[in-house]
């Protein structure tokens, strides 16, 4: 039996889930009247709107009022996704006329939000003219802001009267014990506070303005920075908390810390968790609240999809001259569009969960997905620069996580070593769905134990999911395999193509 991670142990399994991971049998908090439907083509609030719609991030807020250990404002690459990163930042002027740009360009878009590179409300001048610039000239671009809850209760009930109804607050501990080991200094009353002091009065400034906000009825999120070592254990409380007080959604991510972003904790050593750990906190945090798993940490000037990033293509030198014309009529058709997708993704997912009613329940699995959006498997093998990760059972998928990954195939030729690294992200996958795939990628999989699928080239997600479990729930039933196990995650450190993976009871 593979030994359970610390947060595993310490954090029992939500109340009545039959899965003992917190996914969803559980009572859930009532949801705020309305909020599914506010919530539908949000792609950060929904998991399944992200596969359709876009979002974009202004950056009109440099300043902050708070110091992390995990951020720099002053690092940039136009390759790098990371909160805080932008290429260059805009005065409210600037910034409606970039979003009537991108909206003429991306039919998709449904939100705008802010972002940074600062926190939105120590800019507050900079940002309420934002806001309401894009509510006159887009009124029907949902309003979205993110901001570290210092200043929240000074600006919340303005942001309500302007039209903001989703918001995020990054929330990475309740104990100031804890916190102090996160913020070095805040900015507050005048002075620079240091140590338990400045994280008590951020934790309780944070709590007190999520709850007047949860009270005006906007949607909110909270973020939470998983850190090994330092709230790791910790963030099951903070989830209970926030799911008391009425959050709609909570996404715990995972601390990027690499030396050369110029970051206290890169500098220091503090490494982020790894994809095993940052499950298993995950499940531990999954009780009664919604839990986010499809957050790609996006730059603060993000535009496009999640897990794209076109800011690049509209940066201020590329717009177009003179004043763009809104183009809501083009957003409307696309919204309609996706209605009639959904119904037919929906239909195929209502089928498909009929055909798998009565397989085992001891019949599951973890698959990849490639994809390039509108909920299909629709993605070359050797192009995809990440992939979905599902558990499947009878009751349906659920989305673990997405992962990164350097494309294998550029210019019509394999990277061998990239292959390699693709093997280990995918170690624990018992298969991969694609559009296609090469004779030497499908074998190298088929060799690591990960079967290569492409008999669902371009049909639904989930349906596909399911075609693959009534499949191998046939195949076991024949004795051609034997009851899957789950597959371990290979060692960080380990340098070379996936090991064997022992069973677990």
């Amino acid at each position: 039996m593979k030994p359970r991670l610390p947060i595993a142990d310490a954090v029992p399994p939500a109340a009545n889930c039959g899965f003992s991971r917190g996914c969803g049998d559980a009572p859930a908090t009532p949801v705020p009247e309305g909020a599914l439907e506010r919530a539908r083509n949000h792609p950060c609030y929904s998991e399944e709107a992200h596969h359709h719609f876009a979002r974009m991030h202004v950056a009109v807020a440099p300043a902050c009022n708070i110091q992390c250990h995990y951020c720099n404002r002053k690092y940039d690459c136009s390759n790098e996704s990371r909160p805080g990163v932008v290429s260059e930042r805009l005065t409210p002027e600037q910034a409606v006329r970039k979003v009537l740009a991108v909206a003429a360009e991306v039919p998709s878009l449904s939100v705008v939000g802010i972002a940074g590179p600062g926190d939105p409300l120590a800019n507050p001048r900079q940002t309420f003219e934002t806001l309401e610039g894009i509510a006159r000239a887009a009124p029907d671009l949902k309003l979205c802001l993110s901001t570290n809850g210092l200043a929240l209760l000074d600006h919340v009930e303005r942001l309500a009267s302007v039209g903001v109804h989703h918001l995020t607050v990054t929330i990475n501990a309740i104990d100031p014990e804890v916190g102090a080991r996160i913020y070095p200094w805040i900015s507050w009353g005048g002075r620079r506070l240091h140590g338990v002091e400045a994280a008590r009065i951020l934790i309780d400034r944070q709590l007190a303005g999520l709850a007047k906000a949860v009270e005006l009825g906007i949607l909110c999120k909270v973020n939470s920075v998983v850190i090994p070592g330092v709230n790791d254990l910790h963030l099951p409380e903070v989830a209970r908390r926030v799911k008391s007080m009425g959050v709609f959604l909570h996404n715990v991510m995972p601390l990027i810390s690499a030396p050369e972003h110029g970051t206290h904790y890169g500098l220091t050593g503090q490494r982020g968790p790894t994809a095993e750990e940052l499950e298993a906190v995950q499940r531990g945090c999954e009780v009664d609240v919604k839990l986010m798993r499809h957050c790609r940490q996006c730059r603060a000037d993000a535009v496009g999809r999640l897990g794209e990033d076109r800011s690049q293509a509209f940066s201020l030198a590329k717009l177009p001259p003179g004043p763009a014309q809104d183009a809501a009529d083009v957003r409307g058709a696309h919204r309609a569009a996706v209605e009639r997708t959904r119904r037919k993704l929906d239909a195929a997912r209502q089928e498909a969960l009929r055909l798998v009613a009565s397989i085992p329940e001891t019949i599951s699995g973890r698959v990849a997905v490639a994809t390039k959006g509108d909920g299909l498997v629709n993605q070359h093998f050797g192009h995809a620069r990440e992939f979905l990760i599902y558990d499947v059972d009878r009751a349906g998928p659920r989305l673990v996580s997405h992962r990164k990954v350097e494309q294998y195939c550029v210019g019509g030729d394999g990277e061998e070593d990239v292959l390699t690294s693709v093997l280990r992200t995918l170690a624990d996958c018992h298969a991969v769905l694609v559009a296609k795939v090469g004779h030497c990628p499908s074998g190298q999989l088929a060799a690591a134990g990960i079967e290569p699928v492409t008999d669902f080239a371009f049909q639904p997600i989930d349906a596909s999911l399911l075609g693959w479990l009534a499949r191998l729930s046939e195949r076991v039933s024949a004795g051609e395999l034997p009851l899957p196990a789950r597959r371990a995650e290979p060692a960080p450190s380990e340098p070379s193509a996936p090991r064997a993976k022992p069973q677990v009871a």
